[in-house]
């Protein structure tokens, strides 16, 4: 386990994801090899212990010495090393594995694998190991694109491994295509989520998130702080755990969760009709966004010149989209409600859930350090149908939606 100290550096609490995983890198022979070095790094720094084993032509690309200085493990490259004779790597290493990750995985070793073939320690050690497997293809986008390589990516995905896909983009032989290694955060959340248990799978969660604008006239609107970083940490964790999730988000500057579907919208309105359609058949409903109470009463169709001192906008209420969610909900469906608040947080939060009895409130005081908007931690309080308070300390935003998630979970049972 990490220190307290070392889990809140600076003052800033941290989030390990990873910690107490053992990840095998296999890393095999291609250019993407130092991409992977540095993801390595970046794993590690996620909690886990990361142990690398090598290729014989991976080695030509770059120096078993990188990986063991970014790890601080050694590099395994020898399917019978005479320094280890005591040990018998493939099967130690299998052993000590919670996920096998192949990054970069050339086509060569996404054959391997397919097809069982063993005739070195990272496809031995892949037949030796019985647990979840990640695979991050890297090649000459003809290659990726090939019958024999797709066909070996789908025989590997129906065996339950994952596929952090190849990105389109120049590729170190000049050709332009699919086949790029994947970006750091999708192959981040691919691992993530190889690593979480699954318990929302074949369940539909619909998530709101951001602001919301409501236009004035045509370059002006009326809007809030909001940065839809809390709504977007939560899909994020419901993906992870097998959800199909349907993101309806504000404008927001921040790039949606991978693999998860996504609706832009603008106004209150704009989210009223979207939450209405797909609440429809969702079966877990969380409402993070932060929609505007009101709205002009009236839109401007040209720019309001600047003509007098004062200038008087008449607001009218937007449409309560929780409270309608709560009077048309489905048998067994969960809806959890979020609640922004400037002091008496506990009092206020109460209060609300006694108006709109949802399963589950999410409550924070934006006028205290560090749960506010914009910001990368929360402090939050969470209070359930029987209205029982769990006050959550500073955490980072990440690990507030898995606690907020777990909650939900339970709901379920």
């Amino acid at each position: 386990m990490l220190s307290d100290n070392k889990k809140i550096a600076s003052g800033v609490p941290s989030y390990f994801p990873l910690e107490g995983r053992t990840i095998i890198l296999g890393v095999s022979g291609g250019i993407a090899a130092y991409k992977a070095a540095g993801y390595a790094r970046e794993l590690g720094r996620l909690g886990a212990r990361i142990i690398p084993v090598m290729t014989r032509n991976a080695e030509n690309f770059i120096t078993p010495l990188t990986f063991a200085a970014l790890t601080g493990e050694k590099v395994h490259t020898r399917t019978f090393d005479m320094e280890d004779a005591h040990e018998i790597p493939h099967i130690s290493l299998a052993r000590e594995a919670d996920l096998m990750l192949f990054m970069p995985a050339t086509a060569n070793i996404i054959a391997k694998a397919a097809a069982g073939i063993a005739d070195d320690l990272l496809s031995t050690l892949y037949l030796a190991y019985s647990g979840p497997a990640v695979f991050c293809p890297a090649m000459n986008p003809v290659m990726y694109q090939h019958f024999a390589t797709r066909n070996n990516l789908d025989i590997l995905r129906k065996r339950g491994h994952m596929v952090a896909d190849a990105e389109q983009g120049d590729t170190a032989c000049g050709e332009r295509g699919p086949g790029r290694l994947a970006s750091w955060e999708h192959i981040r959340e691919t691992v993530i989520r190889s690593l979480t248990l699954q318990n929302l799978q074949g369940m539909k969660v619909l998530v709101t998130a951001g602001p919301t604008r409501e236009r004035v006239d045509p370059v002006r609107f009326v809007s809030n702080r909001s940065s839809g970083r809390m709504g977007y940490a939560v899909a994020a964790e419901a993906w992870r755990r097998g959800a199909c999730v349907t993101l309806v988000t504000g404008p927001c500057s921040i790039s949606p969760p991978k693999g998860v579907r996504t609706i832009l919208v603008e106004s209150a309105a704009d989210m009223a009709r979207a939450v209405q359609s797909e609440a429809e058949t969702a079966d877990i409903v969380i409402m993070a966004a932060a929609v505007a109470d009101y709205t002009p009463e009236s839109v401007q169709e040209t720019k309001i010149k600047k003509s007098s001192e004062q200038l008087v906008l008449v607001l009218k209420r937007t449409h309560d989209i929780l409270a309608g969610l709560l009077q048309n909900r489905r048998q067994g469906q969960v809806i959890v409600g979020f609640c922004a608040e400037t002091g008496n947080l506990k009092e206020r939060a109460l209060e609300k859930i006694r108006k709109k009895p949802v399963d589950l409130l999410v409550a924070n005081d934006v006028s205290e350090p560090g749960s506010g908007f914009d910001v990368e931690t929360n402090r939050v309080l969470l209070l359930d149908r029987d209205h029982n308070v769990q006050r959550l300390p500073l955490l980072a935003k990440e690990e507030v939606a898995v606690r907020i998630v777990d909650r939900v979970s339970a709901l379920l049972d």
